[in-house]
């Protein structure tokens, strides 16, 4: 068995431990009376308390500090063989001692041979105490003595291999069940990552057969509008190419949503930089507004997630200068900085306070980044215009090649 803070104390429970201790306690306490009442007063009774109190204390010493590096329970089982020796010696009620002691040999021996060892000890030295208490052998004193000690011994031997088979068996158990409680775990997560894959796929599947669908139609049908329509009527053609234009961008955007499907792998690059992705967004919206954008794009190679996340951005921030800001000037920015990526999208319009804004798309851009590691910033005052900030900490390096675009 081990200490009191060990592997038993997991097996059989503070609660039979503490109540163990408290059995030995009073059993300590009724020895020392048996000592007091059936000796008369003198140097072998007070000898006999003295090797009993030295049991006791040691006892106390393992019992609270069971793992300090210079209390070791070798030196309490030290203790208590010499104690035994000696109480044999002086007829201090030994043979209660040892009827008390004796789980103790397998509670605090590190090993079986251990204690065994110990207990082979605290046999010899109880015999050789008895012997020179008898001034040598005799029939009585091997009848009575050598062979019921012998007996308990035995006894207690086999009581102790098998507590220790049953301490065994239970550590094997819990070990197993520990096991059993992570595989589940992991079965769980893997179901959970099955469903999340098989989520996506069906995501996909509505995507294709939906949005990709309608707005393949809407670029037929624009198509069709347009050729139909009178060279004269320009502001028409215009509108119409805008919503091609629009549905043209959209459907690639669908069909990389359908493409990635299988889910995006941490290294899995998208097509086209995300650079020609937003200034593709920048020159719709100027088209469509006629207001005045000044883009700074430098060229990046990021993973399809984060070339997202930063279109989505731009667009809802765009969008929020056409309904809102009438703003004249918009500037968009996109860098690259030692800790990742920044997007900046600035305007001159009326401003407004940021602590006021109920809306769902700067919580939805703040959740989509926070997503990446990211976080947006918002800065605006009524009259002075809006600056929107997105960071997002990019493990991929920017590409060889860097530009800018309006």
């Amino acid at each position: 068995m081990t200490t009191l803070a060990g592997p038993a104390t997991d097996v059989f429970g503070s609660t039979t431990l503490r109540r163990w201790n408290t059995v030995c306690w009073v059993l300590f306490a009724l020895l020392a009376v048996g000592v007091v009442a059936t000796n008369r007063p003198g140097g072998s009774t007070y000898a006999a308390l003295a090797l009993l109190g030295g049991v006791v204390l040691c006892y106390a010493v393992v019992q609270r500090f069971p793992d300090h590096p210079f209390v070791r329970p070798q030196v309490y089982l030290s203790v208590l063989v010499i104690a035994l020796g000696g109480l044999a010696y002086l007829r201090g009620n030994y043979a209660a001692l040892f009827m008390v002691t004796l789980p103790h040999y397998w509670m605090f021996g590190q090993t079986p041979r251990t204690s065994m060892a110990f207990l082979g000890l605290a046999t010899a030295g109880t015999l050789v105490g008895c012997v020179l208490r008898e001034d040598g052998w005799s029939a009585e004193f091997f009848s009575e003595t050598v062979v019921s000690t012998l007996i308990v011994v035995a006894v207690g031997v086999l009581i102790g291999l098998w507590a220790r088979s049953v301490v065994a068996q239970s550590e094997e158990r819990a070990r197993l069940i520990d096991e059993l409680e992570r595989t589940q775990a992991q079965l769980s997560e893997a179901h959970q990552r099955q469903g999340a894959a098989d989520e996506r796929e069906r995501m996909a599947r509505e995507i294709h057969d939906t949005l990709a669908q309608g707005f393949a139609s809407i670029i037929v049908l624009a198509e069709a509008a347009r050729a139909g329509l009178d060279p004269a009527s320009g502001r028409s053609e215009r509108q119409l190419r805008s919503i091609e234009a629009t549905a043209r961008e959209n459907l690639a955007e669908a069909r990389e949503l359908v493409g990635s499907a299988q889910g995006p792998g941490p290294g899995r690059v998208a097509a086209g930089s995300v650079a020609q992705t937003l200034r593709r967004t920048v020159e719709r919206f100027a088209e469509d507004t006629g207001l005045v954008v000044e883009a700074e794009l430098e060229d990046l190679a990021c993973d399809q997630q984060t070339r997202i996340a930063l279109l989505r951005c731009t667009q809802e921030s765009l969008a929020n200068v056409r309904k809102h800001a009438r703003a004249t000037t918009v500037g968009v920015v996109l860098a690259r900085h030692a800790d990742g990526v920044e997007l900046e999208v600035t305007d001159d319009g009326t401003g407004f306070v940021v602590e006021d804004s109920a809306g769902f798309g700067l919580d939805g851009m703040r959740k989509r980044l926070a997503e990446l590691g990211g976080r947006l910033t918002v800065t605006s005052s009524v009259g002075d215009g809006t600056r929107v900030l997105a960071s997002v900490p990019l493990p991929c390096p920017a590409s060889e090649e860097s530009g800018a675009g309006a």
